[in-house]
């Protein structure tokens, strides 16, 4: 992803600092990634040669910049998150039988669920070996943000129960993709020297803007004509959204057609009329002003931080985010 895309505020020279320091964190997860053997190595380089957003990684830059920070410092705790990151992708994949991640195979599809799982201990693996050159600070709050995603992947596996399937949800989201975002906005802090206040303000801008990130995901999975990303494909495979939950809560008559076509199975099923539905059904509007609401929130907490490029380009960010699910 683009840093002027996401921050097309930011002047050139900070845009072009900043870019410069994604490519060498790209080189160095390339070399993370580097095992014993051949296949090893091209089994644990797969995924991230294939790409991504690096969301986390320059969240990391771009809190950094705000103090005085160690180049190499950087360099580390952004290839900290990444690789966990990247680590959670593989066990993701193997939970949910995928076939595809980032237009490529999945591991798992390529070479077998154990591969996959093993690949993905090895880079979780590589990614506490950097974290422990950084200091015992950065190591405890790694290891809290792994229990989190843990715990959220294990929520999202065995379901709602009796709670609130919409509540249910955004606690999954807030502890699978809103823990290790904020963990990269904090790590970006630390190693900038911020204040523990400054600190616990991103943490709480990243939570929030962890969650955006998602959310505006699945609005993206509805609406996704221009995006490039396949339309349905969170419904195809019966993982349910923002949009889809708000609509079951629905109990309006003229609404129930939808609600019996999310009840369903739809694997298999043409998703044309129930994308037609969605799209024209009021739960859209309703999760968009959600992501609205949480991207203005996230917004409210950089009042805390120092002000200068940094913390405009993270202003920018959360319209960045508004701006992708509209």
């Amino acid at each position: 992803m683009a840093v002027d895309s996401l921050i097309p505020s930011a002047s050139d020279a900070f845009t072009a600092d900043v870019s410069q320091r994604l490519d060498e964190i790209e080189r160095r997860l390339v070399q993370a990634a580097e095992a014993d053997t051949a296949f090893a190595t091209s089994a644990a380089q797969h995924i991230i040669s294939a790409g991504g957003k690096r969301f986390r990684p320059l969240l990391v830059v771009v809190a950094a910049l705000m103090g005085n920070a160690d180049p190499e410092d950087v360099t580390k705790a952004a290839l900290v998150v990444e690789l966990t990151h990247v680590a959670s992708l593989y066990h993701d994949d193997v939970m949910d039988d995928a076939e595809l991640r980032r237009a490529v195979p999945s591991a798992n599809a390529k070479w077998g669920n154990s591969v996959a799982i093993l690949i993905g201990d090895l880079l979780f693996a590589r990614a506490s070996s950097v974290v422990a050159s950084l200091g015992t600070e950065y190591v405890a709050l790694q290891a809290k943000t792994f229990a989190r995603l843990v715990q959220g992947q294990l929520a999202e596996t065995t379901g709602p129960g009796d709670a609130d399937p919409l509540e249910h949800y955004l606690q999954v989201v807030a502890d699978k993709t809103g823990s290790l975002i904020a963990t990269s906005a904090v790590f970006g802090g630390m190693v900038a020297g911020l204040e523990p206040s400054q600190l616990d303000a991103l943490a709480a801008f990243g939570e929030e803007i962890g969650v955006v990130f998602q959310l505006s995901d699945d609005i993206i999975d509805i609406t996704s004509q221009t995006s490039g990303k396949t339309p349905g494909t969170d419904l195809r495979a019966g993982v349910p959204t923002l949009p889809t939950l708000l609509a079951l809560r629905s109990t309006d008559p003229a609404h129930a057609r939808l609600r019996e076509l999310l009840r369903s199975d739809l694997s298999h099923a043409d998703l044309t009329e129930v994308l037609e539905l969605l799209r024209a059904h009021p739960a859209m509007d309703a999760a968009k002003a959600e992501v609205r609401r949480r991207a203005d929130s996230a917004r409210g907490y950089l009042a805390a931080l120092p002000d200068g490029e940094s913390r405009r380009g993270l202003e920018a960010l959360c319209e960045s985010m508004i701006s992708r699910s509209e």
